[in-house]
């Protein structure tokens, strides 16, 4: 994709190798002491890559301090917004309320330019990568990704299902396309979201008002542009209020059955 973001991005943004999760000898201590908050702890470690030109893995301490990345810098390069990744990863068949997914996603940092993006970016494993029932999400920052948030409760998603092998390439086209404002519908999209699961995975893009049919079909013409799909691709878009019922008729049934 020929935009700014290519231009500048790291020369280390390529693949790596995925981080194996241990602590360095120095951090043991410190990660004792924070063993009570030990999934949050995980997921800022376990997502990023080492990278083997620097051999600099981003580490729990490095996190925190791209947590306060949230202005652009010095002779850096604006975002029209500032943007927030997060992630979230939960065992299959085992229904969630919302307080537990709320409580299961987990906000990565917020970055406020393109340079502050290809620092996360550039260390994070791809989707392909991920094993099991995981998802990144990236939105707009001060937007949670959950259909129940202000800014998400009155829209809805297009839905993009993917053969398995397919999920970097169609996530960096997409959050590239957001970042660099391509889809030219103003304050409309909240963020996206792809999904890695067993036997497909699934791209989508949030956008606040599902009533406006002009502005999905634009999103919608817009994605496949730039994610160039076949003609006969299959692109669903789903109201969240449609979602939050099926939601709740599905856990209302599993209740009344008696399961958790």
């Amino acid at each position: 994709m020929n935009n700014k973001f290519d231009a500048l991005k790291d020369d280390d943004s390529g693949d790596h190798d995925q981080d194996n999760c241990s602590p360095k000898d120095g951090e043991k201590e410190k990660n004792d002491e924070e063993e009570k908050d030990s999934n949050t702890t995980k997921t800022k470690v376990c997502i990023w890559q080492t990278d083997r030109q620097t051999e600099q893995g981003l580490t729990v301490d490095n996190c925190a301090r791209l947590l306060q990345a949230v202005v652009p810098g010095a002779g850096e390069h604006p975002l029209q917004y500032n943007y927030s990744f997060w992630y979230s990863r939960r065992t299959p068949g085992r229904p969630a309320s919302t307080q537990s997914y709320e409580q299961n996603i987990k906000q990565i940092g917020s970055f406020a330019s393109v340079e502050q993006f290809w620092r996360f970016y550039s260390h994070m494993i791809r989707p392909s990568d991920m094993t099991g029932h995981s998802d990144f999400h990236l939105f707009k920052e001060g937007i949670k990704p959950m259909w129940e948030d202000d800014a998400n409760k009155s829209g809805g998603k297009w839905i993009i299902r993917l053969r398995k092998g397919l999920a970097s390439r169609c996530w960096e086209n997409l959050i590239l396309a957001m970042l660099g404002e391509q889809f030219m519908v103003g304050e409309e999209i909240c963020g996206a979201v792809v999904s890695v699961r067993f036997q497909e995975d699934i791209i989508s893009i949030w956008n606040k008002t599902a009533s406006d049919q002009a502005t999905t079909a634009r999103i919608r013409d817009t994605l496949r542009r730039v994610l160039n799909l076949p003609p006969n691709t299959i692109m669903e878009y789903k109201m969240h209020t449609d979602s939050i019922k099926a939601w709740e008729d599905f856990h209302g049934l599993v209740n009344a059955s008696g399961g958790r």
